[in-house]
């Protein structure tokens, strides 16, 4: 029988702002981890305490750069080595998850090969949210629990009147994700059809549904430069919507897209804490995943259902 001091959480640098919200709703504090760097930019990560036998959870977020990747590994591989019993990865953004299928000859996936070397590496078992394609979960030989934002997004929106909302989805790829919201508010459901000719700039994009006189939400797992979100919320206006917001999990947010964004016909953009925002905007509002994650892994280690955390019927609490 496993007690709770058979848990040790612990945290890579980039990630360690949401660890300690996460070990104060666990309600344990963070382990002790040195990741020492060389004049070359070498890391080394040493944990300085014994984690013989135990429950090992590393939190930590693979956006850019991809020193955030290979600290991660590094911890892994430090954890396997000091006989660790049980090693989870709590990646609350799984970077490079976009890569995940050759769309043209000769490319990388890169997701596919980051699953292999976390494989590789010695880990049992990854935690994440809102992959970019939920089929990344079959490129691991391992369990996955991808846990969902709806779990976060929905609790905070049922304490607003949606009767004059319908969700949209900024491209086709996550209208799913809008048809999930639509179907739980009993609302309807708007898409907006993208063009690119090439990566991170819109050519095109057309509107299929009515949004006339409405509050328009849109519903999307990354926003990366905002050019898309952008030019959604503006043709949407165009359209004849009355206001128009966004709920996005995970903030990478490069290059223009602070600039674009307070440039735009977005009144307010909704995402998590899964990665830092670089910057204070006053349309930008964070909403903290870290009490899912805890629950997630509170759940693994009691050997519990993971499911319960997935949105049938949202939890209000993961929203505060």
């Amino acid at each position: 029988m496993t007690t709770m001091t058979d848990v040790k959480l612990f945290s890579g640098m980039a990630s360690r702002y949401l660890a300690e919200k996460i070990v104060d709703f666990y309600g344990q504090p963070l382990g002790n981890v040195d990741i020492q760097k060389f004049s070359d930019g070498e890391m080394q990560a040493n944990i300085i305490e014994s984690v013989r036998g135990n429950y090992v959870f590393f939190i930590q977020s693979t956006f850019a750069p991809t020193d955030n990747i290979m600290e991660l590994l590094l911890m892994i591989d430090a954890a396997k080595r000091a006989s660790a019993g049980y090693i989870t990865a709590v990646i609350p953004y799984y970077g490079y998850a976009r890569q995940d299928r050759k769309d043209k000859p000769r490319v990388a996936i890169g997701a596919k090969l980051i699953a292999n070397i976390l494989s590789a590496a010695g880990v049992n078992r990854i935690v994440t949210m809102d992959l970019h394609a939920d089929q990344i979960q079959g490129f691991f030989d391992i369990p996955v629990d991808h846990l969902k934002s709806e779990a976060i997004f929905m609790p905070y929106l049922e304490g607003e009147d949606t009767d004059n909302v319908v969700f949209a989805s900024p491209d086709v790829g996550s209208t799913k994700r809008a048809r999930a919201y639509a179907q739980h508010f009993g609302t309807g459901l708007v898409i907006c059809d993208k063009y690119r000719k090439k990566a991170n700039e819109v050519a095109e994009m057309t509107v299929i549904g009515d949004v006339d006189g409405k509050d328009v939400i849109l519903i999307d797992d990354i926003v990366d430069t905002a050019g898309t979100l952008c030019k959604a919320a503006t043709i949407l206006r165009e359209k004849g919507a009355k206001s128009v917001r966004a709920f996005i999990t995970h903030p990478v947010l490069s290059g223009p897209a602070y600039e674009r964004i307070e440039a735009s016909d977005l009144t307010e953009l909704v995402v998590t804490d899964t990665i830092p925002l670089r910057k204070k905007s006053s349309r930008i509002k964070v909403v903290s995943a870290a009490k899912l994650f805890a629950r997630a892994v509170r759940n693994i280690h009691e050997q519990r259902s993971i499911s319960a955390l997935f949105v049938d019927k949202p939890k209000r609490d993961f929203a505060k």
